[in-house]
Formats: structure tokens, sequence, C-alpha cells
């Protein structure tokens, strides 16, 4: 069998009927599905798990006690028996071509990981699509191609081949957030063998409830465990140096603009927002010269300034204008 496709379930009734749909429809049929229900507390997740695996032994639904979405994908992946892993979130669904694009791929290069594009679904509308910056047409590593730090970490626009996840040792964690960036980013240090198809194959759905958009402030402090665990894996592994302008980065991205905007979005005076400024010094002292800098958006450096000068009132009235 060539893929196994996880898709973890928790409290998301509305969503996972059209997410287990999109598998049905691939033109690729070589693939089963686990469907993992995370001790869902709706009383009609677990339930409606049970109802779309039956009468299709392609499917196996798994009932555990709440772990977290990490937890979920482990158990998942421990159970698969394809070739490669799909971790498909179930509120987000796959273009009806993905597999087959990817199984022609596979046939031709046999890499560790495959990473593709994806598409943006708000409310509908799919006209948003993300490519990641990375070489096409040819298999690399990390070594060859250090950018590859630079793209998104999300666990679902790419695929692994299940024996390197087993055998690397890296799993994802579970109940936290930042998830992705604790493991993904690992994932692609140890892979072989890497390569980038350059189309959008997934459905990201935006809703109100994704830990992106979730507005617990707090819990953006989590990210800073993330970075953590990843600079240590890296200073453990003796990469740090080697990739240390990426990291550094990296966590731009992460900790002083993207957690921050969300923190600044709830309270403006919130004091991770001093938090995160200092763990960039701490960690990065020389992060305002990192050479891919340069490389930001007009929005993002204009964020990044605003954030340098602790102007987080004027980048608070920016989204307010926005209507963000």
């Amino acid at each position: 069998m060539r893929f196994s496709v996880v898709i973890p379930a928790y409290n998301v009734a509305d969503y996972l009927e059209k997410c287990v749909a999109s598998v049905r429809a691939q033109t690729c049929a070589d693939w089963e599905v686990l469907l993992v229900d995370d001790g869902s507390t709706d009383g009609v997740t677990g339930k409606l798990c049970d109802v779309l695996g039956q009468g299709d032994d392609r499917f196996r639904v798994i009932h555990q006690e709440n772990g977290g979405l990490g937890t979920a994908r482990n158990t998942g992946m421990e159970a698969a028996r394809g070739e490669y892993l799909v971790f498909l979130d179930s509120d987000d669904y796959l273009a009806p071509h993905m597999l087959e694009t990817l199984r022609q791929r596979i046939e031709a290069t046999h890499c560790d990981v495959y990473t593709f594009g994806f598409f943006v679904d708000k409310d509908g509308d799919t006209s948003e699509r993300h490519l990641d910056d990375l070489p096409v047409g040819i298999p690399f590593t990390l070594a060859e191609y250090p950018r590859l730090l630079l793209a998104s970490p999300n666990a679902w626009n790419r695929i692994y081949r299940r024996s390197f996840f087993l055998d690397s040792g890296v799993r994802y964690p579970g109940r936290v957030w930042f998830e992705d960036i604790r493991t993904t980013m690992k994932l692609f240090a140890l892979a072989q063998s890497i390569e980038a198809v350059p189309e959008a194959l997934y459905y990201y759905v935006v809703r109100q409830g994704s830990i992106t958009r979730n507005a617990k402030a707090d819990r953006n402090r989590e990210i800073l465990d993330a970075f953590d665990d990843l600079l240590s894996f890296y200073r453990q592994c003796g990469l740090y140096p080697r990739y240390r302008s990426e990291l550094c980065r990296l966590a731009i991205d992460h900790v002083y603009l993207a957690a921050s905007v969300r923190v600044l979005r709830i309270d403006r005076k919130h004091p991770l927002l001093r938090v995160f400024a200092d763990y960039m010094q701490q960690n990065f002292p020389d992060y305002r010269e990192n050479p891919y800098l340069e490389e930001l958006s007009k929005a993002r450096c204009l964020a990044f300034s605003l954030l340098e000068r602790r102007q987080y009132w004027a980048l608070w009235l920016l989204f307010r204008f926005k209507g963000q």
C-alpha cells in the first residue's frame, strides 16, 4: 500500500465528512485512512468516525483518550501500514489529484520527504495559494539547501516515508501548541532526500477555533518552548552553527512577528510582547543583521519596524484599519 492518510478528529463533526470525502475522491486508489477520534466530547464526532468507516476496509477507526493533536497523529502513524504518511487535519481537505501526483513523484525519485503547496480556504474563497521557495525537479537535502528551514513548518503540506519517520525517533508532542515546528524542522535535518512538488495539493481551511486564530493570548508563550526544543535538537546534533542564520530567521517569523501579532491583536499591552522581544535578544542578539531580513515582505518589514520601536499601538491600529 502506498499511502496511509492519518486524520485526527476532535469535536469536528461539521467538517469531517467533507474531509473524508476528499480522500474517497482521490484519482489514486492505493490508500488507507486511519481516523483517530481523540476523545471527542461533543457526542457526535466519535460516532461519525464509526459511520464514515463502515463498509470500506480501507478505513480503520481508532478511539483514544484525549491526548492532543500530536498524540493522535502519533497513534495513526504507529498503526499505519502504507509506505508514506499523509497527515490530514480533519477540518481541511485534499485536491482530487493529490495522491496521484505524489505517487508519480515517488515512483520517479523515492525520497524520504515530499513537500508541496496549499490553498487557503476562507469561507469558500480558495484564491490564496502558498508555495514555498524550494528547488524543483531534483531531490535535495537540508545541507544542500538550508533555506528549507524558512519553509512553512506545517505537518500537512508534506508527506513522509513511514520507515524514515519511525526510524528518526522524532514524534509529535502531545497537548502543546506549535507541535509542527518541534517536528517538521527536525525531520528536514534528518532526511536523506527531499523533493518539492510545485503544485498546491492541499486545502487549509481557516476557522475561528484554530490554534493560529485562538484568542488565548497566554498560550502563545508556548512558541518559546517550541523553539527551545528545536534549538536544543540542532545543538545536540552539532548542526546549530551551520544553520544559525536560518534558525534565527525562523524565530523572527514565528516568535517575533507571528506570535507578537497574535497577542497584540488581543491586547496591545500584554507582557508577552516584551517577553518575545527579550527572547530574540537573548538567543539571537544579532538578529537585526540577519541576511534573510531583506527578503521580508513590505507588510512584515513594517511590522518588524514597529515592533523594534515598541510602537504596539500603531501596529494594533494598523490591523484595526484593515479589519483584521
